[in-house]
C-alpha cells in the first residue's frame, strides 16, 4: 500500500478528523496525530490484515526547545509481509520536568520493541510513558541528573566525584 492509501484507511476508520496533519513532499512522508488516538490507530495499524504493520522499527523523541515548547515523538512502522512502512509523528507539550512531566501513552502493549525505544526516549529527552512495563534508565547510570538530549540539559561538572571533561 501506498502513503496515501494507509492515510485514507486510518481516514476511514477513524475519521477524517484523527489526523491533524499529513506532511506528503517529504523523503519519508508522515502523518500527525493527536496523542489520545496514538494507541487505538496503532492497535489497528497491527490488527488490520491489509495493513498489518507487525513492527515497530523506532521511535524518536525530539525536544524542540525552550521557545517552541514542544516535544516530537515519531515512530517507525514496518509491514514485513505486506512491504510498506509508515510514520505517525505525535507533538507533545514541553513540560516541566519535576512537576509535570511530558508524557504520552506506552505502545509496549502493541509492540514489544517499543519497550527498549521508549526507555531510551525516557533517559535522554525525558518523556514519561504511560502504562509501560519497566519505565527506567537503559543509557545512563540510575543517579544521573537530568536528560542529556534536552536543549537546556547542563552538563554535569562530577560524577561520583570524578571530573567529567566533555572536550
Amino acid at each position: 500500500m501506498t502513503f496515501q492509501e494507509i492515510t485514507s484507511t486510518i481516514q476511514n476508520q477513524f475519521g477524517q478528523e484523527s489526523i491533524l496533519k499529513i506532511e506528503e513532499n517529504h523523503l519519508q512522508p508522515f502523518i500527525e496525530i493527536d496523542s489520545n488516538n496514538l494507541v487505538k490507530i496503532c492497535t489497528f495499524l497491527k490488527s488490520e490484515f491489509s495493513l498489518y504493520f507487525d513492527q515497530l522499527t523506532c521511535i524518536t523523541a525530539i525536544d524542540n526547545g525552550l521557545e517552541a515548547k514542544t516535544i516530537d515523538i515519531i515512530y517507525h512502522l514496518n509491514s514485513i509481509l505486506n512491504e510498506h512502512f509508515y510514520i505517525i509523528k505525535v507533538q507533545l507539550e514541553r513540560n516541566d520536568l519535576i512537576e509535570n512531566p511530558s508524557s504520552i501513552d506506552s505502545l509496549s502493549s502493541i509492540w514489544k520493541t517499543a519497550d527498549w525505544h521508549e526507555r531510551e526516549a525516557y533517559d535522554l529527552v525525558g518523556v514519561n510513558f504511560n502504562n509501560h512495563p519497566d519505565l527506567r534508565r537503559i543509557l545512563m547510570p540510575n543517579d544521573w541528573v537530568g536528560y542529556p538530549l534536552r536543549k537546556d540539559y547542563e552538563n554535569q561538572e562530577k560524577y561520583h566525584e570524578i571530573k567529567i571533561n566533555y572536550k
